[in-house]
């Protein structure tokens, strides 16, 4: 991603050390650097947040602090009784920002709305590769090309979508920020003035805030959208100061440079507490972290190698070293707060001496393999780097090498989902919508191999069990088969399931107007300062 706007640039800087004048700023001290700024190419919540939830809208939106969907960019919607066809009406007078690039000569309407489907779907769409090597790797995974089988314009206001079989968490799908909606009149000016990639740069949206400008790895700056449908902001500027250490953002925190920070260090947790300038939300996070062998490289193409390593992973001395206790050792794909989740299923215990017997009677010996840790705080994983340093040294007793590797976040990202990625990596994930089908065909799909699914694991069993849950809209079936896939789940084990974090906010005293978000991102629509 280039740089952009550098006056605006050096302008933001100033406003992040000493406020705009007559103007309420607030500060969030974020943990990394979006990867861009269309939130259809990407699945990182750094990007989300950066992106999803200031720029853009969706058809549908999810309730502040909830799982439960509310009308968002469409205000009513009626499906027929086949489950097939969804009938959308949008909600009039919807603006698209006006900016210093691009002023806007009309609402939305269902032109927007087809466009930004039609260039996630349709491969042939001259927008479907306006980024080189462009990847809708969210509705690609989740199968939306083979699921819709149309996308159409009624009139203005009117959008109809088409399936070709059911999808229970259709809707809830909708509301994800890869169903962002983008303004066709920005794209069309874009592609005449061959800017195309500007949209990755430089985007235009519906949202409650308006992008300014952005310092890469340094700062973002947004301003108050006034012209925004849900209502005019309390605060006028939003900045992200992009801050990677965590200790770094606890410190801008506490000197009052910003006003809310994205996953402290469990050790700072406690003084965060006794801070009478601070206050900390807590809830259950919605979310695992995992480390993903890579099953269509050899050794790790056969289950008994991946359980053996998994049974030498001691999961409880990372959440002591990692967490200060502030997480629970994973045993299921899907986290413990999430409906369907198995309690029957046994986790594989810490065995070092029989995790090496298995080894040996699976004919490894001297086995050396990569280990990736990420380079950026998230929720499930706070500190990968040393979560690697305690795989390596639990491998270290079973006779196998580890090398520890990372990458920039966004190189990361995409270079681990190649499939001829070496050894495993750690990553993980915060549900984006409250189904278990966000975690189970999203991350461990067939269709999201060489996507989502960085396991590259495609097992029909498993695959065929998600599919069918994913089609019928019976609670009661959908839990049952969803049990089931997490049996095949822990039998074949493409995954070492780490932990289930807390999820622990910090902002200053005078920060109203925020909700937590058991989806894990963060969104500042309403967020007001009262210091």
């Amino acid at each position: 991603m280039t740089k952009k706007l550098t006056f605006a640039a050096a302008l933001l800087a100033a406003t992040v050390m000493g406020g705009a004048a007559n103007a309420k700023t607030f500060v969030y001290c974020s943990e990394g650097s979006p990867e861009g700024f269309d939130p259809g190419m990407y699945t990182s919540g750094t990007t989300f947040d950066a992106a999803g939830h200031t720029v853009y809208n969706r058809l549908l939106e999810f309730t502040p602090g909830t799982t439960e969907t509310e009308a968002g960019l469409a205000e009513s919607w009626e499906i027929s009784d086949d489950g097939l066809v969804y009938t959308f009406k949008l909600r009039p007078g919807v603006k698209f920002q006006t900016t210093e690039f691009f002023t806007p000569t009309r609402d939305l309407n269902a032109d927007d709305v087809v466009f930004s489907f039609e260039r996630q779907l349709n491969k042939d769409n001259p927008w479907n590769q306006y980024v080189a090597g462009a990847s809708w790797e969210y509705a690609e995974g989740m199968g939306f090309p083979t699921l819709i089988k149309s996308v159409e314009k009624t009139d203005d206001n009117t959008v109809t979508i088409t399936l070709n079989q059911p999808e229970a968490p259709f809707l809830a799908n909708l509301a994800m920020p890869f169903m962002s909606i983008v303004s066709k009149e920005y794209a069309d000016k874009l592609e005449a003035e061959n800017k195309k990639e500007q949209l990755n740069q430089m985007p235009v949206g519906t949202g409650p805030f308006t992008f300014v400008a952005y310092q890469q790895d340094a700062v973002i700056r947004y301003k108050a959208n006034p012209d925004y449908w849900g209502g005019a902001q309390k605060i006028d500027d939003l900045v992200f100061a992009i801050t990677t250490d965590a200790a770094v953002r606890y410190q801008k925190l506490k000197a009052g440079e910003c006003h809310l920070m994205p996953f402290p260090n469990a050790a700072d947790v406690e003084a965060m507490k006794a801070d009478p300038n601070l206050k900390v939300l807590e809830q259950e996070g919605l979310n695992i972290a995992y480390l993903a062998y890579n099953t269509l490289q050899e050794p790790f193409d056969k289950p008994e190698v991946r359980k053996a390593l998994n049974m030498a992973i001691n999961k409880q001395a990372i959440i002591d070293a990692v967490f200060q206790g502030a997480a629970t050792p994973a045993k299921n794909p899907i986290p413990p707060t999430m409906w369907s989740y198995n309690e029957a299923i046994q986790d594989d215990p810490y065995d070092p001496d029989a995790a090496k017997k298995m080894l040996e009677e699976a004919g490894v010996q001297d086995l050396s393999m990569k280990v990736w840790a990420m380079p950026v705080s998230r929720p499930y994983m706070l500190n990968a780097r040393r979560a690697a340093e305690l795989i390596q040294s639990d491998f270290a007793k079973v006779g196998v090498k580890v090398e520890i590797v990372s990458y920039e976040w966004a190189e990361y990202l995409d270079r681990a989902k190649a499939k001829d990625r070496d050894g495993a990596v750690i990553l993980g994930w915060t549900g984006d919508n409250g189904d278990p089908d966000n975690f189970l065909h999203t991350l461990l799909g067939c269709e999201a191999v060489g996507g989502n699914n960085r396991a590259q694991w495609c097992n029909e069993e498993f695959n065929d069990l998600v599919l069918k849950a994913k089609a019928t809209t019976d609670h009661d079936e959908r839990v049952k088969l969803y049990e089931e896939a997490q049996v095949v789940f822990k039998r074949e084990a493409p995954w070492a399931t780490l932990d289930h974090s807390l999820s622990i906010v910090p902002m200053r005293k005078g920060v109203e107007g925020f909700h937590q978000s058991p989806l894990g991102d963060f969104s500042f629509d309403g967020v007001d300062l009262v210091e």
